[in-house]
């Protein structure tokens, strides 16, 4: 059987790590169809990884249930799902899981240490942690955890709160190389595995060339062709056209962010009506307002890490069409939310954005949920949490019912999928 380079970047036809390509087989129709990955046993192998983690990484970007246990050999993952589709997400698992952060080398095993997934390369001694907030990485370690005879209740709290603390302690830090969306393979010059457009290094080095092309002989000049006038004046002007429910959003006054509590527009108005602005004076509206622009807009106000900001982008930065330009804002909303807080915040955003200012998208509530999840906007825990209680922080109370009334699918489907891998796992 035809091998392909296991990094499809590399074109060398002597690299020595190789793998099948993979196989698949669709079978059955409507509701019941489903593809089964014919080779993914000897795929897994040439990884050096269980085929379960495999075949649990395409359910998870795919949002599709997939068995992790299968009794005869047979890896299946609801609905149709082509090869050359699955290749394509197999070099994000390979990027994530596999290649060492340093060398790039596929020569890795998994050790698994304070509730930690490290990658131990043997080429070149490197010891890199994979990215804990990614949904495999909650498998692998319960998957540890079960088989070592018992479950520990408090891990995923403990793995909370350390994630936590690592995001605080990283503020806005470059994400590492495994943290694209589907797919790192491209052409790499230097032997290095170029990362997806919409990924959190390319996000970072996108901002570094805009920034470094700022002129520090001509700033004004300069700052015209990618900002618009703030000043206090102008922010007003602006803002008297705002919609008002859009107005009274912006700011939420707790007094435990800069900037409250003062006089004249908070430093969220200020990013709220410039990005509103922008997408006024920018053919086809907010959808091409850049994500790099809306970042460099946010860190220039001094409110890239707050959590209220995720609030304002949350109205802001989508429009009717929020289902399919959330995998284009993905990346730079993973760089801005590092934190529960964060998380609750953006979902009280999307509250106000469809059950205030767009109530029309109601019925869209569990396609956009469904969304933030696969994207790893928001975890499984805070959205079951959102999902339990209305709220009357963002919207009144009724609208708030509405919109997790509107959301029940989705959260029954989490649920359900969260019930199923517990199960996968205790047999």
């Amino acid at each position: 059987m035809a091998t392909i380079n296991i990094r499809r970047d590399v074109t060398d036809p002597f690299y020595r790590y190789k793998m099948e390509k993979i196989q698949s087989k669709i079978e059955g129709k409507g509701n019941g169809i489903k593809t089964v990955v014919v080779n993914l046993n000897s795929v897994a192998q040439s990884l050096s990884r269980p085929p379960e983690y495999v075949i649990k990484y395409f359910g998870f970007e795919l949002g599709a249930q997939a068995n992790a246990k299968p009794t005869d050999d047979r890896w299946i993952i609801n609905g149709a799902h082509d090869a050359q589709k699955l290749q394509d997400y197999l070099d994000g698992f390979i990027a994530k899981f596999v290649l060492c952060k340093k060398c790039k080398n596929p020569e890795t095993d998994v050790v698994i240490k304070d509730n930690r997934i490290l990658l131990d390369c043997k080429a070149c001694g490197q010891r890199s942690e994979v990215d804990p907030r990614l949904k495999l990485s909650t498998f692998i370690l319960r998957q540890t955890s079960a088989k070592g005879g018992k479950k520990d209740k408090s891990s995923k709290k403990s793995r909370r709160e350390k994630n936590k603390e690592k995001s605080e302690e990283n503020g806005d830090k470059n994400g590492s190389p495994g943290d694209s969306n589907v797919s790192d393979n491209g052409e790499g010059d230097n032997g290095e595995v170029e990362v997806d457009a919409h990924s959190d290094d390319e996000l970072t080095r996108r901002i570094n060339a805009d920034a470094k092309g700022i002129s520090t002989q001509d700033d004004d000049v300069e700052e015209e062709k990618w900002a618009v006038d703030t000043s206090e004046e102008a922010v007003k002007a602006r803002a008297k056209e705002l919609p008002n429910d859009l107005k009274r959003s912006l700011v939420f006054d707790d007094g435990d962010e800069d900037g409250e509590g003062e006089s004249g527009p908070s430093l969220y108005d200020q990013l709220g009506s410039w990005i509103i602005s922008t997408a006024a004076e920018t053919e086809g509206g907010v959808a091409n307002v850049r994500d790099v622009d809306i970042y460099m807009k946010a860190k220039e106000l001094g409110i890239e890490n707050k959590h209220k900001t995720l609030t304002v982008l949350a109205q802001t930065i989508f429009d009717e069409k929020i289902v399919k330009q959330i995998p284009s804002r993905a990346a730079m909303l993973k760089k801005m939310i590092t934190s529960e807080r964060h998380e609750k915040a953006f979902l009280g955003g999307t509250e106000r954005f469809v059950g205030k200012d767009h109530p029309e998208l109601i019925p869209q509530v569990p396609a956009i949920l469904l969304g933030y999840y696969q994207h790893d906007l928001v975890s499984e825990e805070v959205l079951k949490n959102w999902g339990t209680k209305a709220s009357k922080k963002y919207v009144d109370l009724a609208t708030s019912k509405t919109v997790r009334k509107a959301a029940e699918k989705f959260l029954e489907w989490l649920e359900n999928a969260e019930s199923d891998s517990e199960e996968e796992e205790e047999e």
